[in-house]
């Protein structure tokens, strides 16, 4: 099976597959008080639950990055970028708030500077045409670890791309 028609199998499956067997975020816009959007990854359903509220559910494996910011009368109170592959039942996964039943976090910042960096670094990923879900998830955590230290961490080359897909197609 090449692998488009391997993923494409695993998606038809994933649309298939239980709620309970999805990754679920819950998504919330309050416009200036509550906001929390995905700035990459792919669902494979979608359940709105009100014009405020909807849920997003995703296949185990697959990568996501969930933005949340908050504010009340005195100015911003919450600026978070989560990067997080979904789990499959049964695995290990850190609990998120608004995320079911929670993830394997690749990559977690506090702040709005530290966010707004890391949506420049999603955004020259972009600018090389590859989309971020698609990065090795040690990239992720190596950005994670780097800005944690106030490093600047290395830049996803293609070169780094296609040697990551390359060892996950023989199995590395």
């Amino acid at each position: 099976m090449t692998g488009l028609a391997a993923a494409s199998a695993r998606a038809g499956r994933a649309l298939h597959a239980p709620p309970e067997d999805l990754t679920q975020v819950e998504l919330v816009w309050i416009e200036k008080q509550v906001e929390h959007w995905i700035r990459f990854g792919r669902e494979v359903r979608e359940q709105v639950l009100d014009r405020r509220r909807r849920i997003l559910f995703f296949p185990a494996g697959t990568t996501f990055a969930l933005v949340r910011w908050a504010a009340n009368e005195h100015g911003t109170v919450l600026s978070r970028l989560d990067i997080v592959r979904a789990v499959g039942p049964g695995e290990a996964y850190q609990t998120i708030p608004t995320v079911t039943p929670g993830g394997d976090i690749l990559l977690r910042v506090d702040g709005w500077p530290k966010v707004e960096r890391m949506l420049q670094l999603i955004d020259a990923i972009e600018a090389i045409s590859i989309d971020p879900l698609e990065v090795a998830p040690d990239h992720w955590r190596h950005v994670h670890n780097r800005l944690t230290a106030g490093e600047t961490p290395r830049a996803y080359t293609l070169q780094r791309h296609r040697a990551f897909l390359l060892a996950r197609r023989i199995g590395v």
